[in-house]
């Protein structure tokens, strides 16, 4: 080949963007929040165009509370995981759909039986990790705190020097027992803990004010939080009966898509939680999947992943098209109708 047209062919190896990449997010390793970041760094860098990152607020540690928006539609919907420092493997799952809806929209590809142009009428948000400092802990245990730190979290997990079950903040406060929907009635501990604390008052925690404040202003047509474990669907948190009756519809094809069975929550999570919160303000659908076959207070083993992410990787187009059809207004014959 000529030296001019070597010259030629690597310059245009250069400006041409790929459109082609190794997948980002691993999700077969242990998910840690120095790991989303990288991960977020590297998803910008390739789909600048289609995606935005934003701090919503910080933890109690100061850690960014990242939500990330894919798509142009001014509605949205709203995706959540790692409420819960044992809980990790769903900041995992929620990041693997934010690649793979990224790659299908850039491209202008259907994914999964759904078109992805979807999402230039109905934004999808994902907050992949509302609970860094509870994952940190969870994975890490406390070794890396100050002294005074350590002992007060040890007395949190009941002298216990094991932090496999450690659910809550920072502070021992239970992010999804921090709500205002239903918060008054659920059964006080009263102190600080590895789980169930509910706090002395609701959006007590920095995370839920965050997680609050940015819902409120988005104002989402449904939502999804992510927890573990066991593999079921929760849907009842709407209170009258024509929302109930809605989202039992909505539920019932969630079901078929993931698998999980529909259940109530359970009596322990009753109240507090992002959903009851939620459907109370905005009566719209929201819905809680467990991932994982049941596991006994610690994390899901990483070797779940990959039959939970076939399960779930739908939900999010799907939840899209739903709401598009469900809420959004199109004109027909010159009128609008719902």
């Amino acid at each position: 080949m000529p030296a001019k047209a070597v010259i030629l062919l690597i310059i245009m190896i250069n400006i041409i963007p790929s459109t082609s990449h190794a997948h980002i997010v691993n999700g077969n390793e242990w998910y840690t929040y120095e790991r989303m970041e990288e991960d977020l760094r590297g998803l910008k860098r390739i789909y600048r165009q289609d995606m935005k990152i934003v701090s919503i607020g910080k933890t109690e540690w100061g850690k960014n509370i990242w939500a990330v928006k894919l798509g142009k539609g001014e509605s949205s919907i709203i995706i959540l995981g790692g409420h819960h420092g044992r809980e990790w493997l769903t900041s995992s799952l929620v990041m693997s759909k934010l690649e793979h809806y990224l790659d299908a929209y850039s491209n202008h590809e259907n994914l999964f039986g759904y078109n992805t142009s979807i999402l230039n009428e109905v934004s999808i948000w994902f907050i992949p990790m509302v609970n860094p400092d509870g994952i940190r802990i969870q994975q890490e245990g406390i070794d890396f705190l100050p002294e005074h730190k350590q002992k007060e979290l040890l007395l949190m997990n009941e002298n216990n020097n094991d932090f496999d079950r450690w659910k809550a903040n920072g502070k021992g406060v239970d992010l999804n027992r921090q709500y205002p929907a239903g918060w008054a009635a659920i059964r006080k501990r009263q102190s600080p803990s590895y789980q169930f604390y509910k706090g002395e008052f609701p959006l007590e925690a920095r995370e839920t004010r965050a997680i609050v404040s940015f819902t409120r202003k988005q104002a989402p047509l449904m939502a999804v939080t992510y927890h573990s474990s066991g593999r079921v669907l929760y849907w009842k948190f709407n209170k009258n009966k024509t929302a109930l009756e809605r989202d039992l519809a909505i539920a019932k094809k969630l079901s078929d898509i993931t698998g999980y069975k529909l259940d109530y929550p359970q009596e322990h999570a009753v109240g507090g939680g992002f959903s009851d919160w939620f459907a109370t303000e905005f009566d719209k659908p929201s819905f809680t999947p467990e991932i994982s076959y049941p596991v006994e207070d610690t994390n899901p083993p990483l070797s779940v992943f990959r039959e939970e992410w076939e399960r779930n990787k739908k939900v999010g187009l799907f939840l899209a098209t739903e709401a598009k059809r469900r809420f959004l207004r199109k004109e027909i014959n010159g009128q609008k109708e719902e």
